[in-house]
């Protein structure tokens, strides 16, 4: 895609949508910190179930600490992989406390070091949360950044470099967001809904041809 294809990409997808928002319910930085990291391999309407039932009970570090496991996963029984993600949660929030004033830190390695916190989830932190021009770069804009020729690769890493070089700074913050909703929504993996996309005119993927998955 050429740079003046890609500009015209987002400026699109900005009229449709000028204030883009993560679809994870929360309200504190550590309530979407815990969200991110329960929504791993589980979509965010799993997730949002689970944490309408539990932030209200618990939605601090020590709130969950407090629960301890058993406390816990009854909350989060209905996503996907609950007994790994409860005690990555519960040492995450052990860290938070002993380590960091039961604040979310706002430093990359800090967010990383966290169990169960990768590069994408640390980037969503940052951008959501600190409004940070981060590309978290999950299954959606892996696909997406491919499949338009927006930004090709054969990594998560590479397609977030490349994202990062070629998006226009006006466009990159909320270009995270725009793009998980444009491969949620339209651009999907075994059909793409070319014919209800806005931004087709600017993609390289050729609909009449092939419906390969990527």
């Amino acid at each position: 895609m050429k740079k003046d294809q890609t500009e015209a990409f987002f400026a699109t997808l900005r009229a449709a949508n000028p204030q883009p928002v993560t679809e994870l319910e929360y309200t504190t930085v550590f309530e979407l910190l815990a969200a991110v990291l329960l929504s791993a391999q589980a979509t965010d309407v799993s997730v949002n179930k689970a944490t309408r039932r539990l932030f209200p009970v618990a939605n601090t570090p020590q709130g969950i600490l407090a629960l301890g496991v058993a406390g816990l996963e009854p909350f989060i029984k209905t996503i996907g992989l609950y007994h790994s993600k409860a005690r990555h949660l519960l040492e995450t929030c052990r860290i938070l406390v002993e380590r960091h004033g039961g604040t979310v830190p706002r430093e990359r390695e800090a967010l990383q070091a966290l169990p169960g916190v990768g590069r994408k989830t640390a980037n969503v932190v940052l951008n959501s949360a600190f409004g940070e021009a981060t590309m978290a770069v999950d299954t959606h804009i892996f696909r997406v950044a491919n499949r338009t020729g927006l930004a090709p690769g054969k990594t998560p890493l590479e397609v977030e470099l490349k994202l990062l070089k070629c998006i226009p700074a006006e466009y990159l913050v909320d270009a995270h967001h725009w793009m998980i909703l444009q491969g949620r929504y339209i651009c999907q993996a075994r059909k793409p809904l070319c014919s209800q996309c806005g931004v087709s005119r600017y993609c390289d993927f050729d609909d009449k041809t092939s419906h390969a998955t990527v």
